[in-house]
């Protein structure tokens, strides 16, 4: 017989996918037969696969130790030893992190950084705050922005939090609006909303027309419909100060769109814009976002902005 506490961070999960990662070995179906045979119980209850636990929740597994040990993973946690934890922490209670991250750092790892990216950071933050209680689940980030996009990311501190944060972004719940100063006149506001084609070989993101044919034949997608939202808050010389909400969420839709229309991003050289001194890629942040429970979080403007906003002739209020 094998008892085990829920933690805090494991509040929300499903109780089919929280025995799922406690024993990752044995087969999904055998955890089904486990749950409806009476051989789980919660609270000294027998639950149904999808009963949703509640940190403090007590759980017992009818089975042998040396049974459940080789299905279990027994993992460690990781020390976060060297781990940079400096993190710009716009909001944060026992749920919920909201994090402005800076200009130049990945939200998550890929092949090229491994270590210091947005979510590592977020973990040795909450590992020394004595907050990683669960092997079964890690604090997740819920929106991902790129390397050189700055702004708000939203981090599910605990399974039940990550999966609302999910469902908010999928249903289209959640308001997310960015700021950007792109090259031209622009004036007034708008709908941006021509479809996209997403190679991810090359990383680049095309404005598909109607007759496109589309295949995943070196690694293009299939079309994907979105759409940007658009209101200038000022206009200078050469360049615009925009305000953009995000309605669909696509890798790139914006930088993108405003290439489409001939309004490239200031420095975003990679779709069509030009290099602005040192700039030389898209000044691009996410600064407010509004969540269906009436919450409302904003991190402000990064220096580099504003520097190349008051050289270009625009000012900045927020």
């Amino acid at each position: 017989m094998i008892n085990r506490k829920v933690t805090p961070s494991e509040g929300g999960k499903r109780l089919h996918r929280y025995l799922r990662s406690l024993m990752p070995n044995i087969p999904l179906g055998q955890i089904y037969k486990m749950i409806d045979s009476g051989k789980v119980k919660v609270n000294g209850k027998r639950k149904n696969q999808n009963y949703e636990l509640v940190a403090g929740d007590e759980l017992i597994l009818y089975v042998e130790e040396a049974v459940y040990e080789e299905a279990s993973i027994g993992q460690k946690k990781t020390k976060y030893v060297g781990v940079n934890a400096n993190i710009d922490v716009v909001y944060e209670d026992a749920e919920l992190m909201v994090v402005n991250k800076p200009v130049g750092m990945l939200t998550h790892p890929d092949q090229a950084d491994q270590k210091d990216t947005l979510v590592n950071r977020v973990h040795a933050y909450l590992y020394r705050k004595g907050e990683l209680d669960s092997p079964l689940f890690m604090p997740a980030t819920a929106n991902r922005l790129d390397r050189n996009t700055s702004g708000i990311v939203l981090v599910g501190k605990t399974a039940g939090m990550l999966h609302q944060l999910n469902q908010w972004i999928q249903k289209h719940e959640m308001q997310k609006y960015y700021v950007t100063i792109i090259e031209g006149k622009l004036a007034g506001e708008g709908t941006l909303s021509g479809d996209l084609i997403r190679d991810e070989k090359k990383n680049r993101t095309h404005v598909a027309n109607d007759s496109a044919v589309v295949s995943r034949h070196g690694g293009v997608e299939q079309v994907k419909s979105a759409e940007t939202r658009y209101r200038v808050l000022q206009t200078g010389s050469s360049y615009s100060l925009v305000e953009i909400e995000l309605i669909s969420g696509r890798t790139h839709q914006i930088r993108t769109h405003f290439q489409d229309i001939g309004h490239p991003l200031l420095g975003d050289i990679k779709y069509g814009g030009k290099r602005f001194g040192d700039v030389n890629h898209q000044l691009l942040h996410a600064w407010r976002i509004v969540l269906p429970d009436g919450r409302e979080f904003k991190a402000p403007l990064p220096a580099q902005m504003r520097a190349v906003a008051d050289k270009v002739g625009l000012r900045l209020n927020s």
